[in-house]
């Protein structure tokens, strides 16, 4: 597409939205909401116009983003012929969105357009052509305008999605996990599995990766808690990230591996790519589902094999969720440490009850006790994310694995967050707390010549000088 071409319909877009501007300073009344511009017989010739433009771009035109400009002229004077030649009243604000829904329509996908571009929504939950929520600032909000014409149109957007990896959805394959080009993580499921139509969740994620700077401005930590997670990275210890859905693990990860040194060779194991890693040597690795005639499969455990091949001084799984964290142990315990993952869980207890039970995925026959002498063997440090009821997410425990006392894994808190309750506006209100403990690992951070401050671990209401060292 030349620039001539894209400067002429930037300049009609301009010009209308001018002109709704100059009619609504004349008017001094507020402009009518989207939902009832779009009328019937805005449907209705979106509808036509959509299906004339499909029969005019071939599909390999579409999957062409440099044909994308010279497409967009060409919606402008489709739209432009067909409402001048039938005589079609549109406003300027009905044509606007006329032009914007017919381009979201043909080269996106569709009405999702606007709310992907939307930066403060982190994540779109679609229940039926009807019903569709999103979440800003932690907190749920239902859309008041209906998004789809009806539910054949909410499923030709996700058909949409499914092609653009290279999968199908149907009745034969009613579920699809994919990747927008954006990097959000979608989920879908489709009728007969989901009862009321097409159910479709998107996880958004920012354009540049939160660092501990932003997690202490959020208050989702404290600069003595991330100074000692710095430093916790830096001895290369293995750290795992645990916590419920949506409660912030991949954010955290991302912001832990940042520590890691530029020299580090790094290979990276997700079933959606979601890591953000800023260092030079780094190898992104993720899993493929198996085809309609069920072949294809690549699991995380295949990675994990053959990451393991690849000279890595690091290797950060998104998530373990099988038998890989039998093979992520192995790999901790044999050379590869400073590793970390993620795993789904509510206290740090329960987080190694969860990689047990993982490991124990395998296939591999090992007494349980095997199981936990090597997890607390290998484990140094669980990392405790939560969602508090008011939507925001802090590191609620970080735990340090200490050994075994019997058959029971041993651990000790270092910092902790106390909840106090919550104030007028419903947000939450307490303190992070450091536990007075002093961490086992602080010697072998030492030992590789690592400035420890004894401070970190201080409280508040305790003078560093009665501390055990």
């Amino acid at each position: 597409m030349s620039n001539p071409n894209q400067q002429q319909f930037n300049a009609q877009q301009e010009m209308l939205k001018n002109k709704l501007s100059s009619m609504k300073e004349q008017t001094k009344t507020s402009a009518p909401s989207t939902q009832n511009l779009k009328t019937p017989a805005f449907y209705q010739l979106r509808k036509e116009l959509h299906q004339q433009l499909l029969n005019e771009i071939a599909p390999e035109d579409l999957a062409k983003e440099s044909n994308h400009n010279a497409i967009k002229q060409q919606i402008v004077q489709i739209v432009n012929a067909i409402t001048l030649s039938r005589g079609i009243p549109l406003s300027p604000e009905q044509k606007i969105l006329l032009l914007n829904d017919l381009t979201d329509e043909v080269l996106g996908f569709g009405p999702l357009e606007p709310l992907l571009r939307d930066k403060s929504i982190t994540e779109i939950m679609i229940n039926s052509a009807r019903s569709t929520f999103v979440e800003k600032s932690g907190k749920l909000i239902k859309l008041g305008e209906i998004l789809f014409e009806n539910e054949e149109h909410l499923l030709h957007v996700v058909k949409r999605i499914a092609l653009r990896i290279g999968r199908r959805v149907d009745n034969a394959s009613p579920m699809v996990d994919a990747r927008l080009p954006d990097g959000s993580r979608v989920n879908a499921i489709i009728p007969p599995l989901a009862l009321d139509g097409a159910a479709v969740t998107i996880r958004k994620f920012p354009d540049k990766a939160l660092s501990f700077e932003d997690l202490i401005n959020y208050n989702a930590i404290t600069a003595k808690m991330a100074k000692f997670l710095s430093l916790c990275v830096k001895a290369r210890l293995n750290i795992i990230v645990a916590g419920g859905t949506g409660s912030g693990k991949t954010t955290l990860l991302n912001a832990l591996s940042s520590f890691a040194s530029n020299e580090d060779r790094i290979i990276t194991i997700e079933d959606s790519a979601e890591l953000k890693l800023q260092q030079e040597h780094v190898i992104r690795l993720e899993t493929r589902v198996a085809n309609a005639e069920g072949e294809g499969l690549v699991s995380a455990r295949d990675l994990m094999k053959n990451a393991l091949r690849m000279r890595p001084n690091r290797i950060v799984v998104g998530e373990c969720r099988g038998g890989e964290a039998l093979d992520m142990l192995q790999a901790m315990n044999t050379g590869h440490e400073g590793s970390m993952t993620t795993v789904h869980s509510n206290t740090a207890r329960d987080t190694m009850k969860r990689i047990e039970t993982l490991v124990l995925m395998s296939g591999v026959e090992l007494p349980l006790k095997t199981v936990r002498e090597m997890i607390s063997s290998t484990i140094n440090l669980v990392v405790m994310q939560s969602r508090f009821q008011d939507g925001t997410r802090k590191i609620k425990q970080i735990t340090e694995i200490i050994g075994m006392e019997d058959d029971t894994i041993t651990m000790q808190d270092i910092y902790v967050y106390k909840q106090r309750g919550l104030d007028e506006q419903g947000k939450v209100v307490g303190e992070f707390l450091p536990t007075g403990v002093l961490p086992r690992c602080v010697s072998a951070m030492k030992s590789q010549g690592i400035d420890v401050p004894m401070d970190l671990f201080a409280p508040d209401n305790k003078p560093q000088n009665q501390m055990r060292i």
